[in-house]
C-alpha cells in the first residue's frame, strides 16, 4: 500500500503546479487586454442589431 500513498503525493503534486500554473496565466498583465475586451462583450452591440431591434419593434 505505500505505492498509492505516493500515486496520492504525486497526484496532489501535479494538481498544486497546474493550480499554480492557471493563477499565474489568469493573472499574467499580458492577458489584460484579452479579458478587458471579453468583460465588455455584452455592452459591444452590433449596429445592425440595434437596427433590427429598432425596425421591428422591439
Amino acid at each position: 500500500m505505500e505505492y498509492m500513498n505516493s500515486i496520492q503525493m504525486l497526484w496532489t503534486l501535479v494538481a498544486f503546479i497546474v493550480f499554480v500554473g492557471i493563477l499565474i496565466w489568469a493573472w499574467s498583465s499580458k492577458r489584460d487586454k484579452e479579458f478587458d475586451e471579453a468583460a465588455h462583450l455584452i455592452f459591444d452591440k452590433d449596429d445592425d442589431v440595434v437596427n433590427h431591434q429598432h425596425k421591428s419593434g422591439n
